[in-house]
């Protein structure tokens, strides 16, 4: 969850779409976030933070650097997401 580093690589190329991934970092984390205060993030190329969900599974493949799993009032303004 924010704040805490666990500092795993994961490999987007196992998942399918957005739905397969969000099912594997709900897996990851016991506590899980859907449902709660907290939302997948991720660092685009350009240094920009965006919600997962936001653009087109190909387009996130190719521009995804780092997935954070933010309260979403710190999400807010980011976009829509899934």
């Amino acid at each position: 969850m924010d704040g805490a580093p666990y500092l795993r690589k994961i490999d987007l190329k196992v998942y399918r779409g957005y739905p397969e991934l969000l099912k594997a970092l709900e897996a990851m984390f016991k506590e899980g976030y859907k449902g709660s205060e907290y939302v997948p993030t991720y660092e685009d190329k350009d240094g920009d933070w965006m919600l997962v969900g936001d653009v087109p599974w190909d387009m996130f493949m190719s521009s995804c650097k780092r997935l954070r799993i933010m309260k979403g009032s710190e999400a807010r303004g980011l976009g829509c997401g899934v």
